[in-house]
């Protein structure tokens, strides 16, 4: 990822239009969090912690993992002044550099289709997962009206299941939860969430 991109963007990331997203997914996340309390989980390219700092509460320990510095020291100071307990703002970008624990969840939200390199991160999130470990996909619908060299135009959920069964994954799920106007590149678009276990 262009990590200058995302270090700029950091100050105004948290708009009307990415609060009301990060709401939305916030909510299917929610409910793949049930009876995780005694779990670790990790969002990996958390951005400003819209998406998963609102549920530290349903889990052991919450990591926030960005590759931005600018996005990474937004979310440190929104976990100090909510003094959220169980979370930690890391500044790590796994496909150079590996963490080193595993968690027992990991989210990557709005990620993937900004990564070239979809088979390489796949493993590296597998390797980061504890056994029987939960991986969460939410990203776009594959879109043919997406032209932008610089991203995937989102995901066919054919090949994307198949990508996570070629990388180890099992009882791996995808399904369209959100559509909405304008949601991607000023194009209308659907959301997916796409499950695998390690």
């Amino acid at each position: 990822m262009a990590n200058e991109l995302f270090d700029e963007l950091a100050k105004r990331y948290d708009s009307d239009k990415q609060i009301f997203l990060a709401s939305i997914i916030q909510k299917e996340v929610e409910a793949e969090l049930e009876e995780s309390q005694d779990k670790t989980f990790l969002d990996y390219g958390s951005g400003t912690g819209l998406v998963s700092l609102d549920l530290a509460s349903y889990v052991d320990e919450l990591y926030l993992v960005d590759s931005s510095k600018e996005m990474t020291a937004i979310t440190a100071n929104k976990i100090q002044t909510n003094q959220i307990k169980n979370a930690s703002a890391l500044c790590r970008d796994l496909i150079k550099e590996d963490l080193t624990f595993k968690v027992d969840i990991i989210l990557v939200s709005l990620v993937l289709l900004h990564i070239p390199d979809t088979d390489f991160v796949l493993k590296q999130l597998y390797k980061h997962l504890n056994p029987k470990g939960k991986l969460i996909i939410v990203d776009f619908d594959k879109n043919e009206k997406i032209t932008d060299s610089r991203v995937h135009n989102g995901f066919d959920k054919q090949e994307l299941k198949e990508k996570m069964q070629t990388t180890g994954f099992v009882h791996v799920s995808s399904d369209t939860f959100y559509q909405g106007e304008k949601l991607f590149m000023k194009e209308d678009a659907s959301l997916c969430l796409t499950l695998g276990y390690k």
